[in-house]
């Protein structure tokens, strides 16, 4: 059974964390009846005061109408209990953590939970489809579909694997639209996409130069900003991407640069500094030092 754009009425949004919140806001505010399933009710609960923030921000600048609040509100429903959420969706997509063995357990559990006609995305940053799919039991409905801020960085990677069918892809460019995103479609499967994979080889230099002792956390950031007119630097990037994230997606590199970066990063989620949404990272928040005026001198 294909699936149009005008067939997808509700979104089911696996985890409320940094991204998952995010893309299931903007579902509402796209107009989509959109549930948001995390395992955590506290984790929904810091979801739903980061929603007011985000929400006031896009009255303030005329994308959203203060009267349509309480509309895009009520069109999210928050939920702890998977089977029950996933029983009407039309759509889902998955922002749970970076574990391979975890996204496959969740997703064999969506598969039997799902109605058949359910579109599978996963929003995964650095894993493949392909190695998923097979979990889903409908592999060929099933597609990267994975999302930067959301509301600031609006690109939307739409990366298949060798099985996903050729109807999805036209399906999620009109769904990223939808979604006031702007879609790239890739080729064929690369770890990382396209930004992210450029992205990485800059933090990846950036976190040997700290762990090489060559420049420290502020002057490289300093340097990044100096230079390219940025509001925050390579680790102002890394404290607002998640110091979990990146780990995930560095521990199973092999090559030495990334096996030190990989330490230190460890080594500071283990006194659970996480970035932003943690409160502290390379950098304390909300009053980050290179947020202050005369950072940069």
């Amino acid at each position: 059974m294909e699936m149009k754009i005008e067939d997808i009425r509700k979104v089911l949004i696996l985890g409320s964390g940094t991204l998952g919140l995010r893309v299931g806001l903007q579902a509402a505010v796209s107009g989509f009846e959109t549930t948001i399933v995390d395992v955590s009710e506290a984790s929904n609960e810091k979801a739903k005061v980061v929603h007011e923030k985000i929400l006031r921000h896009l009255v303030k600048h005329g994308r959203v109408q203060a009267a349509e609040l309480d509309e895009v509100r009520n069109r999210i429903t928050w939920s702890t209990d998977l089977k029950t959420a996933a029983r009407d969706a039309d759509f889902v997509n998955e922002s749970v953590t970076e574990e391979l063995a975890l996204k496959q357990k969740v997703w064999a559990q969506l598969g039997e939970f799902c109605p058949p006609r359910t579109v599978f995305t996963t929003n995964t940053s650095y894993l493949l489809p392909s190695q998923m799919a097979e979990a889903t039991g409908r592999p060929a409905r099933f597609c990267a579909f994975h999302f930067h801020d959301v509301f600031t960085a609006r690109v939307v990677d739409i990366m298949p694997h060798p099985g996903t069918a050729d109807w999805m892809i036209p399906l999620l460019v009109d769904m990223g639209k939808r979604l006031n995103q702007i879609p790239v479609v890739m080729k064929r499967e690369s770890p990382g996409y396209i930004f992210n994979s450029i992205l990485m080889a800059v933090l990846g230099a950036a976190g040997a130069l700290v762990t090489y002792d060559i420049a420290s956390v502020q002057e490289v950031d300093r340097s990044w900003m100096g230079n390219f007119n940025t509001p925050s630097g390579p680790f102002g990037i890394i404290d607002e991407i998640g110091l979990d994230t990146a780990w995930h997606v560095l521990k199973n590199r092999k090559d030495e640069k990334s096996v030190r970066f990989a330490a230190l990063l460890r080594s500071m989620l283990d006194q659970g500094k996480l970035g932003l949404k943690s409160g502290e990272g390379f950098y304390k928040y909300p009053q980050a030092e290179f947020k202050q005026e005369g950072f940069l001198g």
